[in-house]
């Protein structure tokens, strides 16, 4: 039991991280009523701090000279803006020509020197002037970044409101409902605005934004100006030498656009006008901001709420390219293909259509046993389309008989268990349970009940989807349907119990998100584990004492079975219980045993000793003596064979 003890052990973080984890963090608390007083207007020590990189706002000039200011220098598109002097740094995913007369500079969030750094141990001395530390996102995407701290000029309705407006936010089915997939203006004017509530004075360096999350539309902006404000009252634009500065934005819906600004800027606030946008849309977008947060030890509210860890751990992206370097930019899709382009968590055989086809045609058990399904011949051809991670993951749970097992992807806040693909055909969201449920569902609790925000009832929901009526978990299939996952897979075809744990909102957490995520999930992580030792085990044996391989564990009212390792050793996850356990083998008399699992952690022995049947004790006999067993039927046919012979 040991050494599968261990190896199960070791599943939990392991049978397949589709995309590294990514989690939000938890919303804001009631704020100290002398906060706004220490912020405003304490900002002297910040500036003298931090020159002379950043740019602190002046007063701008009266409202008639900065209305004059903004019709002669705003252009339409964002082909006709003033040339800037130093044009901000501008990245996509996927490689654009760059517009005519312009040079294009598709760089990390890194800068040279930060890449370098990160590249090697061996640093090369740089100028001031040419470091540019790149700031980490607010937590727009992530959830830090509350609703109540971001505000916009209009909304089409509420659920296009400014709390949309959240890079990577997916719309739900019905875009018409309370979670569409942006900020959408409620008109289409050169004053409309939405802002972020920084809540302290941030240093901000950058901003991304894509357009609108939508199967029907497409809204997206492709020019804004940003401005900053310590008091959101007077605010002052960035500007591109004497103009103001106008940003380039997105040319599509999805790839997020990063734009950094010239000269980082000091202020409270800060806020995005868009100045032109998709011909045939409307001023819709999600965004992110870049920014540090200034400290301040006068101010107790956000020293209570900064996420701290005691493990001396190396919190960084350990390569998929230091997690795409800067990590906002990954794009929602991106993450789970593989190099070949194909997506892993729908790649393994649909072994569901099988038995729920035999279960019709009652076949079941005797044509098509209910687990250890066999994969169809056509997946194992060369030709098809399966990827080679698929293949290689196929592999290892053949040669080791996994216990439990967690995939850990990103984009929600919720614990997913089979089955993943619903029953009635063309359903795409239906409620498939195992006969396994109740054990699937309190594997999903038990990780979910100990992560700090998935059962945390305060917590905004991700994208769509509510899961605290079911505290954090869901049936896969309820929630949408997908033939051929690894959870269903695991359950049909190996001793294994998958479920597929989603870390958090944002897909790629930044860096400095780190900490936070390990201690989101760490006392889920070792709870989750500990699951592997709830139910029974055992030694199924002959009367030699030699262990019997693939032999069937059956559990009485549970239609699903498991089998031994090569060792004659088993583990059945069981809730606590009374349960009548068999164990069969091919050639063995079967062995019933009533097995009583309790509440106390640790597996109930249930061990078998199974003794050979009549026929196999015969064949054994004939074996040792060089002779093969008579075949019974067969002498009948020849001696009426011979009879008839002898009377003809």
């Amino acid at each position: 039991m040991a050494r599968r003890g261990a190896a199960a052990l070791a599943l939990a973080l392991a049978l397949l991280a589709v995309a590294l984890a990514g989690a939000a963090a938890q919303g804001a608390a009631v704020e100290d009523p002398d906060y706004y007083v220490q912020e405003i207007w304490s900002r002297e020590p910040y500036y003298a701090r931090l020159e002379p990189e950043p740019f602190s706002p002046p007063l701008p000039a009266g409202p008639g000279e900065e209305e004059r200011k903004l019709r002669a220098s705003e252009p339409r598109a964002p082909k006709k803006a003033t040339k800037p002097k130093k044009a901000p740094k501008r990245e996509k995913l996927a490689p654009e020509t760059p517009p005519p007369g312009k040079k294009s500079n598709r760089k990390g969030m890194k800068t040279k020197s930060s890449e370098k750094a990160a590249g090697d141990d061996h640093r090369v001395p740089v100028a001031r002037e040419a470091v540019r530390e790149g700031c980490p996102p607010l937590g727009l995407e992530t959830l830090k970044i509350t609703d109540f701290q971001l505000h916009a000029s209009t909304s089409k309705r509420y659920g296009l409101g400014a709390h949309r407006g959240r890079l990577n936010i997916q719309a739900g089915i019905n875009e018409n409902d309370f979670y569409d997939g942006a900020w959408c203006a409620g008109r289409n004017d050169l004053h409309q605005w939405i802002e972020v509530d920084a809540r302290r004075l941030t240093k901000f360096t950058g901003v991304i934004t894509q357009g609108r999350n939508s199967l029907w539309l497409s809204d997206w902006v492709t020019s804004y100006k940003v401005m900053v404000s310590n008091d959101s009252h007077t605010w002052v634009t960035v500007k591109n030498g004497s103009g103001d500065m106008i940003f380039e934005g997105n040319s599509e819906k999805e790839i997020p656009v990063l734009n950094e600004l010239p000269v980082p800027m000091v202020a409270r606030y800060i806020r995005i006008n868009p100045r032109s946008w998709f011909d045939n849309g409307s001023i819709c977008m999600r965004m992110e901001i870049l920014g540090c947060p200034l400290p301040d030890p006068n101010n107790y509210y956000h020293r209570r709420n900064e996420m701290t860890t005691t493990d001396d751990l190396d919190f960084k992206h350990h390569s998929y390219k230091e997690m795409r370097q800067g990590s906002e930019l990954g794009g929602w899709s991106l993450g789970r293909w593989t190099h070949d382009g194909i997506d892993i968590n729908n790649n393994f055989p649909d072994l569901n259509t099988l038995l729920w086809g035999a279960e019709g045609r009652q076949n079941i058990p005797r044509k098509v046993p209910n687990h250890y399904i066999a994969i169809p011949e056509w997946f194992l051809s060369e030709n098809a389309t399966v990827a080679v991670e698929t293949r290689a993951v196929i592999a290892w749970m053949e040669k080791i008989p996994f216990v439990l097992g967690g995939n850990l992807q990103g984009g929600e806040l919720v614990v997913a268990y089979p089955y993943d693909m619903a029953r009635s055909t063309w359903q795409m969201q239906e409620h498939t349970p195992t006969p396994d449920d109740h054990v699937f569902r309190w594997l999903a609790y038990a990780y979910a009940s100990t992560h700090r925000l998935m059962t945390d009832a305060r917590r905004r929901v991700c994208h769509t989807e509510d899961f605290q009526k079911e505290d954090g978990t869901v049936n896969g299939a309820s929630w949408h349907t997908v033939a051929g996952s690894l959870n269903d897979f695991s359950y049909l075809h190996t001793n294994c119990f998958e479920l597929s744990i989603y870390v958090g909102c944002d897909k790629y957490p930044h860096e400095s998100e780190l900490p936070e995520e390990w201690e989101n999930n760490r006392e889920s992580l070792i709870v989750f584990m500990e699951q592997v030792h709830r139910g029974i085990k055992g030694l199924v044996r002959d009367l030699h004492g030699k262990g019997i391989p693939n032999a069937v564990i059956s559990v009485e009212g549970v239609n699903h079975d498991i089998r031994t390792a090569s060792d004659g050793d088993y583990w059945r996850l069981l809730n606590p219980g009374e349960y009548m356990v068999t164990a069969k083998a091919e050639g063995f008399t079967s062995s019933t045993k009533n097995c009583i699992v309790g509440y106390d952690m640790g597996a109930t022995q249930c061990d078998f000793t199974l003794s050979k049947t009549n026929l196999a004790r015969i064949r054994e006999i004939m074996e040792k003596f060089g002779k093969q067993p008579v075949s019974l039927p067969a002498r009948r046919l020849k001696l009426r064979g011979r009879k008839r012979r002898q009377r003809g």
